[in-house]
């Protein structure tokens, strides 16, 4: 609170009237359960507090929420750790800066604990549960409409994403793909992604779409017939299992897909094709390549369209999910490859035990929807979900060839080490060769700048004080993810949002 003076910006008992930022941001959120001497804990019960183990200088957020210094966030979550990037603005590369951020934040974590470890004598062990891609979505209220607004949105994208996001992170264990309406972002929720380099690309796909989806001029379902966008028919996503938004689960599905073959031609699209998993994935990354482009860097294109056309594995091909989902930060961390992409070879068939869990699942699900559902008095009634969609039979989207090698021309295979582009053609090995000899690469970030919201917020957790006048002022907090805390030394107030942070990082000492 400010004392005495009537020249503080802003009273910290209300935020500024700008609650937006000025431009388009994304950010990430991973969460994961904490195993204790090799036996599963809540850590809010345990720690209480992220500062109980964390042995740095934290600035405080919310609750149990502190800005640690690699930038982001970490906090307690219904039973488990989350860890969380700062918002980073859409630019080129802008989702490799994302997911290096969200691994720096890891580490960090894990390093911490690490130390606790050798104080305490325990072990505690990070296993993977899930990520979030949030992506901003700026039109306000009072411009949408019945037809175009962050629910719709959320729902048509709940058809359009699963397919080539399942392909790109997904594992034989995941188990669906989520979208939900956050009011001014839009969040998808997947299973966490274990391979840095496949992580990317990951977020390279679901922005690139999210991002091209929010401009088309309707978000019924309707476009999904008028556009060449294929989807598996017949699947209508649930309720999200948290918070309000959609869910496409594997049984909602004819059969698992996470435990198909993914180059099956098996799956009837609603043009009335058939066709597999990965030319589906393929058709509607392809569809929007220049928004992909537009957010990324040209590794994790070439990454992404060679997973999705076969020239690089996907996590479905292994044989189970891989081990490095077990120990996130140790068996798996940023500029390193999980074993089993490194030693990609046949895969062999998924662990039956699954299979048969998951088909009970299936029967269960199936049962509970086959059970009449009560009426309901006319004013108490809620939107049910949406009908099954039609079927129309139309032209196949033709993809144009010449320009799709072209976007992979030069691709650095990461499961070997020439470049495609140079080798000439005759001392080039054959597909099956290539497949079975191939070892990974990371993602080459030597270049990789920071962003400007980045900068901010590192300059936020530097420890380093900021110069407004003729006062120096120290950062004692966050209100949410857009305005900072600062006070200086005779106990006066400021609340300073980041896009004013921004046009002074000249004034930190």
């Amino acid at each position: 609170m400010p004392r005495n003076s009537k020249s503080a910006d802003i009273s910290t008992t209300r935020l500024a009237r700008r609650t937006r930022l000025k431009m388009p941001v994304i950010g990430m959120e991973s969460e994961f359960n904490v195993w204790l001497d090799e036996v599963e804990i809540v850590p809010e019960k345990y720690w209480k507090h992220p500062r109980n183990f964390i042995d740095a200088p934290l600035l405080k957020r919310e609750k149990t929420s502190s800005h640690i210094p690699t930038g982001g966030a970490v906090y307690f979550d219904r039973g488990v750790i989350e860890v969380v990037t700062p918002v980073i603005e859409l630019a080129p590369h802008a989702t490799a800066r994302m997911v290096r951020s969200l691994w720096e934040q890891i580490q960090f974590v894990r390093d911490q604990l690490t130390r606790w470890e050798g104080v305490n004598g325990h072990t505690v062990r990070l296993k993977a549960y899930s990520s979030h891609y949030n992506i901003s979505y700026e039109i306000p209220k009072r411009l949408q409409n019945a037809h175009r607004n962050e629910k719709k949105l959320a729902l048509l994208l709940a058809y359009i994403l699963p397919v080539p996001v399942m392909l790109a992170g997904g594992n034989r264990r995941s188990t669906g793909v989520g979208v939900r309406p956050r009011g001014r972002r839009i969040e998808v929720t997947v299973d966490f992604t274990p391979d840095p380099g496949l992580m990317i690309a990951t977020a390279a796909l679901i922005v690139g779409i999210v991002r091209a989806v929010m401009e088309w001029p309707s978000y019924e379902l309707s476009m999904l017939e008028k556009m060449p966008v294929p989807v598996i028919a017949g699947v209508v996503p649930g309720k999200h299992t948290t918070r309000k938004g959609w869910l496409t689960k594997d049984f909602h599905y004819p059969q698992s897909p996470y435990t198909s073959d993914i180059d099956e031609p098996m799956w009837d699209t609603q043009f009335g094709e058939k066709k597999s998993l990965r030319q589906i994935g393929k058709d509607v990354a392809w569809h929007f390549r220049t928004s992909i482009r537009r957010h990324s860097d040209p590794f994790s294109v070439r990454l992404l369209f060679a997973i999705l056309d076969g020239r690089a594995a996907s996590m479905l091909e292994l044989a189970d999910r891989p081990a490095a989902y077990e120990d996130v930060g140790r068996l798996c961390q940023w500029g390193i490859v999980i074993d089993e992409l490194r030693h990609f070879g046949e895969a062999a068939p998924v662990v039956e035990e699954y299979r048969h869990e998951r088909q009970q699942v299936r029967e269960q699900h199936l049962s509970e929807i086959a059970k009449p559902q009560p009426r309901l008095h006319a004013k108490s009634m809620r939107p049910s979900l949406p009908p099954v969609m039609p079927i129309p039979v139309v032209a196949a989207p033709v993809l144009r060839q010449q320009k799709r090698s072209r976007l992979l021309e030069g691709y650095i295979d990461r499961r070997g080490t020439t470049l495609l582009a140079t080798t000439p053609k005759r001392e080039r090995r054959r597909k099956a060769e290539r497949r079975r000899s191939r070892y990974s690469i990371p993602f080459p970030d030597r270049r990789l700048t920071r962003s400007a919201y980045e900068q901010v917020f590192l300059k936020l957790v530097s420890g380093g004080r900021l110069r407004v006048g003729n006062d120096l002022y120290t950062p004692v907090g966050m209100k949410g993810w857009y305005h900072a805390i600062f006070r200086n030394a005779s106990g006066e107030e400021r609340l300073l949002t980041i896009d004013q942070l921004l046009s002074k990082m000249n004034d930190w000492t």
